[in-house]
C-alpha cells in the first residue's frame, strides 16, 4: 500500500481523536506492536516493540532495538490527535420554529465560514451507566450518514456578505438536525436518536464527547492528481508518517519512540497533552524498565533528540505577499524545517544540520519555513515538550494551504517526503 493509501486511511479513520487513535492502533498491531496498560507492571526487553494508549485519545508507541544499551541515542517524535471543529455540549437540544437543533461550541481555532452548508456527522465516545460507579462502560460512536448541517444566510438577507461578515460562535454555528415530528416535540430529539444507535436507554447515557465532522472523502486535485484535498490533514498527515516510519524504522542500537498528543490544538495543557509531564515520565519508566541505572538514564534522556512533527504554511498563489521573501515553501517539493528565533518553532542550528544530513544521505527533497518578520505564527508542540525535556529538538512538516478550514490542501508527493525523513531518522 502506498503512503498516499495509509494517509487516506487515516483521514478516513480518524474523524475523532479517539478513532485517530484506534485507526493508529490497528496498524501497529498489525506490525507487532504490543499493547501495554501504564498501571501494570512491564517486562521489557531488547526487540521489544509496544504501544500505550493514554484516556483514549493520546497513544505512544516505541520500539526497542535487539542490540539495546542504555546509552544509546533516544530518537522521539511527536504529532497531534486533534483538530480545529465544532464539539456538542452537554443538554444539547433545543428547538427553534419546528427545527431540531444541537448546542456545540468551537474546539480550536476553525475558520467557521468553511463549516457552512456541509454534511455534517457525530463521532466520539459515550459513557454508559454501569454496576460499577469507578468504571462506566465507555462507547466509541460514529454516525454512518449525515446528520446536521450549518445553513448559510441567504446573500437576500445578508447583502454584506461578500465583503466579510463576521460568525458569532454561539448564534451563527448552530447546527440544524431535522424538523421535528409531531410527536416528539416535547423530546430530546437528539439525545433520543444517540441511544437508539446505542441500543440503550436515554436515562443510561451519563455523557459524551462528541465532535462534529464533516462527512466528505479525501481526494486527488489536479490533472495530474498532484495534489490532495481532505479535511483534517492538519494534523493527521503527520499522525500516519510517524505511524509508518515507526513501524519501517531498521534501528537496533536505541529507542524509537512516537508521541500523538491530544489537545494541541487548545494548548496541550491537559492530561493528554504535550505540556504533561508523561512523555519525560514515559521515557525515565521504559529506560528503567530495561535495566538502566539511574545515571545512565539521565545521560540517555539528555542525549536524546525529539522531531515536533506539525504541519507548515505553503505559499498561497493568490497571496504570495502574506509569505517571508526568502523562505516560501510551495506544495510537492518536499517537507519543510521550521525555524523562528522566538522558538514558536524549537528548531535550532544543530538539529538542523542533523536532520539537513539525513535527508541529503537518502535525497529526500525539504525546504525551509519562517513567518514574515511582522507576522506572529502559531506554536507547535516542540517547545512545549522542551519545557519539560530540553533535549536537542526541532520542527518539521509538510506545506499545506487553508490550514484549519474544515477542507485543506497538500501536495501529493510531500507525504513521501515526511515519512521517508521520518524513517531515516528512526533508522540512521
Amino acid at each position: 500500500m502506498s503512503e498516499q493509501q495509509k494517509l487516506f486511511e487515516m483521514l478516513r479513520a480518524g474523524v475523532t481523536p479517539f478513532m485517530c487513535v484506534e485507526e493508529c492502533e490497528r496498524r501497529l498491531s498489525e506490525n507487532g506492536f504490543e499493547s501495554l496498560n501504564y498501571e501494570d507492571a512491564w517486562n521489557l526487553i531488547p526487540g521489544g516493540k509496544y504501544m500505550i494508549n493514554h484516556h483514549g485519545t493520546t497513544l505512544f508507541a516505541f520500539s526497542v532495538g535487539e542490540k539495546f544499551q542504555p546509552v544509546d541515542m533516544l530518537r522521539m517524535a511527536a504529532a497531534h490527535t486533534d483538530y480545529p471543529c465544532l464539539r456538542i455540549k452537554p443538554n444539547a437540544d433545543f428547538q427553534t420554529n419546528g427545527y431540531a437543533q444541537i448546542n456545540v461550541e468551537v474546539y480550536g481555532g476553525a475558520i467557521l465560514n468553511t463549516w457552512l452548508d456541509r454534511p455534517l456527522g457525530v463521532a466520539g465516545r459515550v459513557a454508559l451507566r454501569s454496576e460499577n460507579p469507578f468504571q462506566p462502560e465507555m462507547v466509541l460512536y460514529r454516525s454512518e450518514k449525515p446528520l446536521m448541517t450549518i445553513p448559510n444566510l441567504a446573500i437576500h438577507m445578508n447583502r454584506e456578505v461578500n465583503s466579510g461578515v463576521e460568525l458569532n460562535k454561539q448564534v451563527d454555528m448552530m447546527p440544524v438536525l431535522d424538523m421535528i415530528p409531531e410527536d416528539m416535540k416535547d423530546t430530546k430529539y437528539f439525545m433520543a436518536f444517540l441511544a437508539k444507535e446505542l441500543g440503550v436507554e436515554e436515562k443510561d447515557i451519563l455523557d459524551f464527547e462528541l465532535s462534529v465532522f464533516l462527512m466528505e472523502e479525501p481526494m486527488f486535485i489536479g490533472v495530474e492528481e498532484t495534489l490532495i484535498s481532505s479535511p483534517r490533514i492538519d494534523n493527521l498527515s503527520s499522525v500516519s508518517a510517524l505511524v509508518s516510519a515507526i513501524i519501517d524504522g531498521q534501528r537496533t542500537d536505541g529507542i524509537n519512540l512516537i508521541a500523538l498528543f491530544d489537545h494541541e490544538e487548545i494548548g496541550s495543557g491537559s492530561k493528554q497533552g504535550a505540556a504533561s509531564i508523561l512523555l519525560h515520565d514515559m521515557t525515565r519508566r521504559i529506560l528503567k524498565n530495561l535495566g538502566a541505572s539511574e545515571e545512565e538514564v539521565e545521560r540517555a534522556i539528555y542525549g536524546a533528540m525529539f522531531l515536533s512533527v506539525d504541519v507548515a504554511h505553503a505559499l498561497h498563489p493568490n497571496k504570495a505577499g502574506k509569505m517571508d521573501i526568502t523562505n516560501k515553501p510551495v506544495l510537492g517539493k518536499g517537507l519543510c524545517i521550521k525555524q523562528a528565533c522566538g522558538q514558536s518553532y524549537a528548531t535550532d542550528a544543530e538539529t538542523t544540520g542533523i536532520f539537513c544530513q539525513i535527508c541529503d544521505s537518502k535525497e529526500i527533497p525539504y525546504q525551509r519555513f519562517s513567518n514574515r518578520s511582522d507576522v506572529v505564527g502559531g506554536g507547535t508542540l516542540g517547545n512545549l515538550v522542551a519545557k519539560n525535556f530540553p533535549v536537542k529538538t526541532m520542527d518539521i512538516g509538510v506545506p499545506m494551504l487553508a490550514m484549519h478550514s474544515a477542507r485543506e490542501l497538500m501536495g501529493t508527493k510531500d507525504i513521501e517526503s515526511l515519512k521517508d525523513a521520518v524513517t531515516a531518522y528512526f533508522s540512521l
